[in-house]
């Protein structure tokens, strides 16, 4: 390994390197499992070879089957989804319906409450009474004009009383007719939920299934690559692996530079720190002498307080 001059590097740099070194490391090594694995396959006998295929390849398509049922379950369970959807959507809609309909009687109903300032049995009993007294009583006429003008205001505001209630109803009738609607919304969702939680069960057991089944039969395709090969030559194979191991040394070598270096940083780290709270804790026993475990631990270490 040639010499490395680390003295300037970052602690960011430095880990960087690490975790490029650990790659690297990773890699070779992977690689170098994966040599002796082939070399294994070489030397096994051609007949057991194929059994293995065989046996792979018959799992692959169990899987495969298996994994198609998943898929069929969860193509089910997403179209029962989509027509509940498809139904929710025309829930929503007769729900805003409702909802600006109730929000226009209630608009309608203030505004007539408002001019007619009373309810129908008020407004009744003043009319009757007002009505009686223009009919027969023998009023001046200038009090009988008033009377009249009264009279008008009060079949006005009487009418706008009747309208309100009649609009009350409405509102009623309305409230009593959606709440069967809103309810049923809350219903779909419910359903909906549960059933995309189902729909995705299968989905994640279909992906896994199907993973299972492509590593088998990348297991099966080498298998049967061995036997079609039959005895290779292992010597060109068994020529890569001490030049990898080389390599991985030769990494190993260099990682355990930065790391060294990484561990030193931390100490410093940690040193600092401890002066820090030395600092600290010396301020502490000055003005109030109160200290913590972690204060007294660290003066006695530093020699700053003894018993």
């Amino acid at each position: 390994m040639s010499d490395i001059d680390i003295s300037s590097m970052s602690e960011k740099d430095l880990k960087n390197k690490v975790n490029d070194l650990r790659t690297q490391i990773g890699h070779f090594d992977r690689e170098l499992k994966g040599i002796y694995r082939e070399l294994k396959l070489h030397h096994t006998n051609s007949d057991d070879l194929k059994k293995e295929r065989d046996k792979l390849n018959a799992q692959v398509r169990e899987l495969v089957g298996k994994a198609r049922d998943a898929k069929s379950r969860r193509d089910e369970i997403n179209a029962k989804i989509s027509s509940l959807k498809a139904s929710r959507n025309e829930v929503n809609e007769k729900s805003r319906m409702f909802s600006d309909n109730i929000s226009e009687f209630k608009t309608k109903r203030d505004e007539l409450n408002k001019m007619s300032k009373g309810s129908v049995e008020t407004l009744s009993k003043a009319y009757a009474a007002d009505l009686e007294l223009f009919l027969n009583a023998d009023i001046p006429l200038k009090h009988e004009i008033d009377l009249f003008g009264r009279l008008l205001d009060l079949k006005e505001r009487l009418g706008a009383a009747f309208d309100a209630n009649a609009m009350h109803e409405k509102l009623m009738e309305t409230y009593a007719e959606s709440k069967g609607v809103f309810e049923s919304r809350e219903d779909f969702g419910s359903e909906i939920g549960k059933l995309a939680e189902e729909s995705q069960k299968y989905h994640l057991e279909m992906i896994e299934l199907y993973n299972q089944a492509d590593e088998l039969r990348k297991a099966a395709d080498t298998a049967h690559s061995q036997i079609s090969e039959k005895y290779a030559v292992t010597a060109p194979i068994r020529e890569k692996i001490d030049p990898l191991k080389q390599k991985i040394a030769a990494l190993r070598e260099e990682l355990d530079v930065y790391l060294s270096k990484l561990n030193d940083i931390q100490v410093e780290k940690d040193d600092k720190k401890q002066e820090e709270h030395l600092v600290v804790a010396k301020e502490k026993l000055e003005k109030s002498g109160r200290l913590s475990l972690e204060d007294l631990k660290v003066l006695m270490e530093k020699g700053d307080l003894k018993f």
